[in-house]
């Protein structure tokens, strides 16, 4: 499995936990702060990932008049 899979896997593992707990109720005042905040970094990292996944996907290619489009990649079925 690639890093950035991976890295994103466990990222989101983790903020599913986050979210549990949050849930929950039960954590004192300064811990749920801390986990807000873990979850937070978590969302914009598990972004950043998604973003460069669909940067890949999407390929460049040149119009008739040579000047480039974006074309999205279409999966074989």
């Amino acid at each position: 499995m690639p890093e950035k899979s991976k890295n994103f896997e466990v990222s989101m593992e983790r903020l599913e936990t986050i979210v549990r707990q949050l849930e929950q109720g039960n954590a004192p005042l300064e811990e749920a702060l801390k986990l807000f905040q873990e979850g937070t970094a978590l969302v914009q990292s598990c972004t950043k990932l998604l973003d460069s996944a669909e940067q890949e996907i999407v390929k460049l290619t040149k119009t008739a008049d040579g000047t480039p489009a974006e074309t999205e990649y279409v999966r074989d079925e």
